[in-house]
């Protein structure tokens, strides 16, 4: 199963500490966030990447271009006019990991309907490039499949400027933008989606957390996997500061490899 991941935003609530990397390139403990979130599909078997990149998308493709040489022992060798290298050892994951740039001013359906040839008529997973979670990916497989509905989203309750949901059960029956005042069980993306999701994406101005789920809403084609342990998101320089001193105190609660 192929996992999607969302790295095509400008990132504006936490542009001004880097403008030069996209949000989803910015490094905590080393490594891009994004490259911790690839880290927890992977370790539960999931090893088939497609980044949607728009914004700088020249820098996620150079980040992975060079991620098996930075990765490796080499040994250069210049004698006798060669010009060798050789990979003595590499830590370098078995990734299959396809870029695409998506645009950059497309919105969060549009880049995912770009990507629909890469994915074919297959269930895929996707989720967002800025935010790592200790969720059990397969469970979360496990019951997407179960319940055999079109979408499963991760829910979270947390005081985030996300989308908030109301459930009666795991069924999600409705789904708006948050407010300020809210303190209610929101989306932490992490989802699990069919093939007949792109039916529902009209095109680049599409904004997933709109139309499209609202529609999944109506139908009842959207489920939830509640999730009671760790998630954070990094929306700001607050956030990946918190998440930097997680790593640094050994204390990570996404980092199980």
């Amino acid at each position: 199963m192929k996992v999607v991941l969302l790295a095509g935003g400008l990132g504006t609530r936490i542009a001004d500490s880097n403008r030069q990397c996209p949000k989803p390139m910015l490094e905590i403990g080393g490594k891009p966030i994004l490259w911790h979130i690839m880290k927890e599909y992977s370790y539960y078997g999931f090893s088939e990447f497609i980044i949607c990149a728009g914004y700088m998308q020249h820098v996620v493709k150079d980040w992975f271009a060079n991620y098996f040489l930075h990765s490796s022992d080499v040994t250069f060798d210049y004698r006798d006019g060669k010009n060798e290298m050789k990979v003595n050892s590499s830590s370098c994951e078995p990734w299959e990991v396809t870029i695409v740039d998506t645009g950059y001013n497309t919105m969060t359906g549009g880049r995912i309907k770009r990507i629909q040839k890469y994915v074919g008529n297959e269930t895929f997973m996707m989720t967002y490039g800025d935010g790592v979670c200790d969720v059990n990916i397969k469970d979360l497989v496990e019951f997407h499949k179960k319940h055999g509905k079109i979408a499963t989203l991760t829910a979270v309750s947390q005081q985030q400027q996300k989308g908030v949901l109301n459930i009666e059960g795991n069924t999600v029956r409705s789904f708006r933008e948050k407010n300020a005042s809210d303190n209610d069980i929101i989306n932490a993306g992490y989802m699990v989606l069919e093939p007949k999701i792109f039916d529902f994406i009209e095109g680049d101005d599409t904004v997933f957390e709109n139309e499209p789920l609202n529609k999944l809403v109506e139908k009842g084609e959207l489920m939830s996997f509640v999730h009671k342990g760790f998630w954070q998101c990094m929306d700001n320089k607050r956030e990946m500061d918190i998440l930097e001193k997680m790593l640094e105190q050994g204390v990570a609660p996404w980092k199980k490899w």
